[in-house]
């Protein structure tokens, strides 16, 4: 037993699956992966072994492990006695930045994670118009409130049109207020907007839907989103949690040209700590307390360490050619990734958003658009977990979930060792044969 499995059985005895999210169990392994260190752009296990790292905290640490201008950033935050519950000048200072470089956020307010953000924003929306119902798209990832949870990753039994829960547990009351669209569908989106619209508060989606494989919107869905919305005064939310800073300080919506109403940004924003936010349009945001009834508090809201590497992420993504380096790296990684698939004959292609990308195996990669999330219920998922397992074994680690990226502190040394490791695990996985494929597509 290594180093590995003897600490998931400890962590077992104590934590449900040995974990602290049902996430950080790698189906590869069927285990979790710990590591004892990070640094730039590599992890290193338990027993100390180095691994390139493609998972980059689930896209958290766009700014690469261990940042200096991060870490100093903490240091400070302990020397001022690292306040909480109290208010500082850190907070108006990171609202600003992020007022400034994202197009439709003119307030906001911080929380900590990706679910308590979309739960908040989606209440503020049923505020703000009195109205019930909410929109979201198969296959669009908004974390595990109970008003967002419906069709993250369901078999094509359990797929649209049918409304299905992402986890047990949830009221089935709540499912009353939530309608469930496929992406990429202008049809549906017409006659759903038109029909319903005066009942609808909100429409939430990820501009570009990293979560189950980087689709992107088809040219003018965005548009027609924003059209209808607006005539129907329907709050259109962009959950940014992930697409967020992946291209640019603006987000996905500057890279579109399309202002949402509401916003909700984290991920990267907090550079490896808790941070996230939801904000928007002056008139919207006013409806939060203390301007008015829509009530966003906790003890732990905006705590100071989370301010002061917040504030050190704008300081890093400012600093002259950071995303020119950034996206430059991105690209020669993709670049790589399929110039060995097409070298190999293999199946498969990477779909991308700036730093952050996907693998498609199988009879996915051979569309030529990959319209929403029911084109990729038939990846190769038993394939891709081997794929994975095997890149493991060849010093680079990508976690079991439908998005991996790269950081700002990768080199390009780390890109060629990414790639070299990528096409031995490929080699590895062609010649076991094809194997079981299958595999659900849920990631939890």
């Amino acid at each position: 037993m290594n180093k590995n499995q003897e600490q998931w059985k400890i962590a077992s005895r104590y934590l449900p699956g040995g974990v602290c999210s049902s996430a950080r169990i790698n189906k590869g392994l069927g285990s979790p992966f710990y590591i004892s260190r990070a640094s730039g752009g590599k992890v290193y296990d338990l027993e100390g072994n180095e691994y390139i790292d493609l998972c980059t905290s689930f896209g958290s640490a766009l700014v690469g492990h261990n940042h200096p201008k991060v870490g100093a950033a903490l240091h400070e935050a302990i020397a001022m006695g690292l306040m909480c519950s109290y208010e500082n000048e850190a907070h108006a200072r990171l609202a600003q930045r992020i007022v400034e470089a994202i197009p439709g956020i003119e307030m906001l307010r911080f929380t900590l994670s990706g679910t308590e953000t979309t739960y908040y924003a989606v209440k503020l929306a049923r505020e703000y118009t009195g109205r019930t119902f909410v929109v979201k798209f198969e296959g669009h990832f908004h974390g595990f409130n109970d008003y967002l949870a419906y069709n993250y990753w369901p078999t094509r039994e359990q797929a649209w049109p049918n409304i299905t829960p992402a986890v047990d547990g949830l009221p089935e009351y709540l499912q009353q207020g939530v309608i469930v669209l496929p992406f990429n569908d202008f049809e549906a989106a017409d006659e759903t907007l038109t029909r319903r619209g005066h009942e609808i508060a909100a429409v939430i989606l990820e501009p570009v839907n990293i979560n189950s494989g980087t689709i992107y919107p088809r040219p003018g869905y965005l548009e027609l989103l924003r059209h209808l919305t607006a005539e129907k005064g329907i709050v259109l939310i962009f959950d940014e949690i992930l697409s967020g800073f992946r291209t640019g300080p603006g987000c996905a919506q500057a890279e579109f040209g399309i202002t949402p109403d509401l916003s909700t940004i984290g991920k990267a924003l907090g550079a490896g700590v808790p941070l996230s936010a939801f904000g928007g349009s002056r008139k919207i945001m006013e409806h939060v307390s203390p301007l008015g009834k829509a009530n966003h508090s906790g003890t732990f809201n905006a705590p100071l360490f989370s301010m002061m590497t917040g504030n050190a992420f704008f300081d890093i993504i400012s600093e002259p050619g950071f995303y020119e380096n950034l996206l430059g790296r991105c690209q020669r990684l993709y670049d790589g990734i399929g110039e060995i698939m097409k070298r190999l004959q293999f199946v498969g292609r990477v779909q991308h958003f700036g730093a952050r990308f996907s693998f498609l195996f199988g009879p996915p990669a051979e569309k030529e658009y990959v319209l929403n999330y029911q084109d990729m219920i038939d990846n190769q998922w038993g394939l891709l977990n081997r794929f994975y397992k095997a890149c493991l074994c060849h010093g680079v680690y990508i976690h079991t979930m439908q998005h991996h990226g790269i950081s700002a502190m990768h080199t390009d040394e780390d890109v060629d060792r990414a790639l070299e490791g990528i096409e031995a695990a490929l080699r590895d996985v062609m010649a076991e044969g094809r194997g079981d494929e299958s595999g659900a597509a849920a990631f939890f």
